[in-house]
């Protein structure tokens, strides 16, 4: 059993599980914690709590003070400027490479820059010329176009601000197939969000629009309907309708309950008339 608290080191960045030691952490407070980067500010968005844990997680060190919440404002100001000085210099060597966020960590000494490119760019010119002016030891991260857009942030389609960039803490896998089972248009200005990737958000509903699929007939498939008999042409999942072609013609919508799949009779066989008991003793008339 170990104290564990969440935490965040942005407001829509991935939730960190750390160990609070003996301190009652609360949700909102700021802290400081270990990092891969050295000593970092980060808010507690999980309040410690007791519970099993199998991995050795990194530390709280402590409460953030007044000292520590000066340097970061401090480091936020460098951070700015050590940016319109990067953006110049990639400017003047024209590198195909976007800067997207500059980070200055807590014990200083170093910084940190994270650009998107779509291919491999030889930036070495570009680090010493930041090492120089700066006088710090140069970092640079390449990331993908969902990073991208999670820092650069905007307004999708939905008409508010992007998910990855408020509050989603991090990227699942999506699939083409979602959209398809959603019954969306395969167009890749509808389906796709400011990233140029699949939107996240197909992913919300999958499991919803996968467990009421199960009660309805594949597209394509035979059924029998009040109606008549005919294939399936479109399916309404969430108001669980089916869209049916008569084999005489016609097309006509009906609820999901009262359509019945066709029974397909096995190979080398022919299906049993309905409401007939087969006789085990007896062999079939087409028996050899």
């Amino acid at each position: 059993m170990a104290n564990i608290a969440g935490i965040k080191f942005r407001d829509a960045g991935t939730l960190h599980e750390y160990d609070a030691g003996e301190v009652a952490y609360a949700r909102g407070e700021l802290v400081v914690v270990e990092s891969e980067r050295g000593p970092q500010v980060a808010t507690v968005a999980v309040a410690a709590r007791r519970r099993p844990v199998q991995d050795i997680l990194r530390r709280i060190l402590r409460r953030a003070t007044a000292t520590d919440t000066g340097a970061r404002q401090k480091n936020v100001a460098k951070e700015r400027e050590a940016y319109l000085v990067c953006k110049e210099r990639i400017r003047e060597r024209g590198l195909a490479m976007k800067l997207t966020r500059v980070e200055f960590p807590l014990a200083g000494g170093k910084a940190l820059f994270y650009f998107a490119s779509d291919e491999r760019v030889d930036f070495r010119d570009l680090v010493r010329d930041l090492s120089t002016k700066l006088h710090l030891r140069i970092e640079m991260r390449q990331i993908g176009a969902r990073d991208e857009a999670k820092i650069v942030g905007g307004i999708g389609a939905c008409g508010r601000e992007l998910c990855c960039s408020t509050w989603l803490p991090a990227f699942v896998p999506i699939s083409i197939k979602m959209a398809k089972d959603q019954g969306l248009p395969l167009n890749p200005s509808k389906v796709s969000g400011q990233c140029g990737r699949l939107k996240c958000c197909l992913v919300y509903e999958q499991d919803t629009y996968k467990e009421m699929r199960k009660t309805l007939p594949k597209v394509g498939k035979k059924v029998t309907t009040p109606a008549g008999a005919g294939k399936v042409i479109e399916l309404d999942v969430l108001r669980q309708r089916v869209r049916v072609l008569f084999d005489e013609g016609g097309v006509e919508t009906f609820p999901g309950d009262v359509v019945t799949l066709v029974a397909i009779p096995p190979q080398g066989g022919r299906a049993p008339e309905p409401n007939t008991e087969i006789d085990a003793s007896e062999p079939p008339d087409d028996a050899v």
